[in-house]
């Protein structure tokens, strides 16, 4: 069996990044660019004001006190967006708002808050703004210069210089297609959920979870249903994942008797790279090539499926939406509690990570680890990864936890 980092590896090197797709630029976000963006122009275009004030000459406010005001004569105001249509000379001043280009002969804003805000004239009370509170031209960029390269990911400030740049459209690299398939005689729908409380069947939770995942990773899922154990309704099902960019089946990868997933991947001449992982849970993992499609067969179990998801199919989605971070950084955990376990393989357990007050990252278990208690998962914010030479860790050693989401990191409180 091949060790988990030895497994990802060996998925990884048949991944690539998907074409590229030109999109609308609100349709950007959360996705990487697939070129590099220079400005077409300076910006700010000129001299401008950082706040709501007078625009003034510096030395003729540099004695202004409390006591002894500078008196000014204001020639106009001038709105964002607008203008001065004469300069500033001595003893002059000019109402301006914030954005305002800043008039001719000015070298300082004073804020409305050391004058009297007079309209016709104005007194200065304070002179700590002298030559201060203007935004220079070019401050964010010049013409020509480099603003984002090739692979970086698109979020709310990316849109915002994208924006500022008249982008109404923005190549990126496709989002990946993914078929989900899972199998299984006993498997029904939420819509047959009768059968459920009759005792005679159980939901394809699967379905659902790696639908929300392959959602979250950034793909668009196609549900290809559950199929039978049956070698010909796996291949019937399978025949529906045409044209998609990755296929995900969950179940029938182990050793029972009427696990045919793996056979019928290879009947369609899939190249199998392996199907066990030195891992707990998630063990029975298969990866091949199906023609040029990738394959990953996920357990059954619906813990393992998620965890499997989460080590192995969120960075190929990654790596094929254009990301060059493919991982989750772990981090150190120190145990609330004793952990165990059996099977020599490289355990992931479900876990609550918690950043205390001063700052220590602990960890403590979610509860029971069997891989079929779904509910484990849901409580969980964090992979706690325990090694197969630790069979034993106390508690107060320390541990690598993966973090599932933002939730590890989020508090209760503001904090700085």
């Amino acid at each position: 069996m091949l060790t988990v980092p030895e497994a990802s590896a060996r998925i990884l090197e048949h991944i690539a990044r998907l074409p590229i797709e030109r999109v609308a630029l609100l349709d950007a976000l959360g996705r990487v660019l697939a070129e590099s963006v220079r400005a077409p122009m300076t910006l700010p275009a000129w001299d401008n004001s950082a706040m709501d004030g007078y625009a003034v000459r510096g030395a003729d406010i540099d004695a202004a006190t409390a006591d002894r005001p500078v008196r000014l004569h204001v020639l106009e105001t001038v709105a964002a967006g607008r203008f001065a249509t004469q300069p500033v000379g001595v003893g002059e001043a000019i109402r301006i708002m914030t954005g305002a280009p800043l008039p001719k002969g000015a070298d300082t804003v004073v804020r409305v808050e050391d004058t009297d805000a007079g309209t016709t004239h104005v007194h200065v009370r304070d002179a700590r703004d002298a030559r201060r509170n203007i935004r220079p031209r070019g401050e964010d960029f010049h013409e020509g210069d480099a603003l984002l390269d090739i692979g970086t990911p698109v979020g709310a400030a990316q849109l915002g210089i994208l924006a500022s740049v008249g982008r109404a459209s923005v190549d990126v690299y496709r989002r990946p297609r993914v078929a989900i398939m899972g199998s299984g005689d006993e498997l029904v729908d939420v819509d047959q959920f009768h059968e459920v409380l009759a005792g005679r069947k159980i939901i394809s939770s699967n379905g659902y979870t790696l639908h929300a995942l392959v959602r979250d990773a950034g793909g668009e899922p196609l549900n290809l249903g559950v199929a039978s154990d049956d070698p010909a309704s796996l291949r019937e099902h399978l025949a529906r994942s045409a044209g998609c960019d990755l296929v995900l089946t969950s179940a029938g990868v182990s050793v029972g008797e009427f696990d045919y997933t793996r056979e019928v991947i290879a009947s369609l001449g899939a190249d199998m790279k392996f199907w066990r992982v030195r891992m707990r849970p998630g063990a029975p993992l298969g990866f091949g090539i199906i023609g040029t499609t990738p394959w990953i067969g996920l357990p059954g179990n619906p813990v393992s499926a998620m965890v499997t998801f989460e080590l192995f199919v969120r960075p190929v989605l990654r790596r094929m939406l254009g990301h060059t971070r493919l991982f989750r950084r772990p981090i150190p955990a120190v145990l609330e509690e004793r952990v165990s376990i059996g099977a020599r393989l490289t355990h992931f357990l479900r876990a609550i990570v918690t950043t205390r007050d001063d700052g220590v990252v602990t960890a403590r278990l979610t509860g029971p680890q069997g891989s079929g208690i779904l509910t484990s998962m849901s409580r969980a914010n964090a992979l706690l990864v325990v090694p197969e030479d630790r069979p034993t860790v106390e508690a107060g050693a320390t541990l690598h936890a993966i973090p599932l989401g933002d939730d590890a990191s989020l508090t209760t409180q503001f904090a700085l």
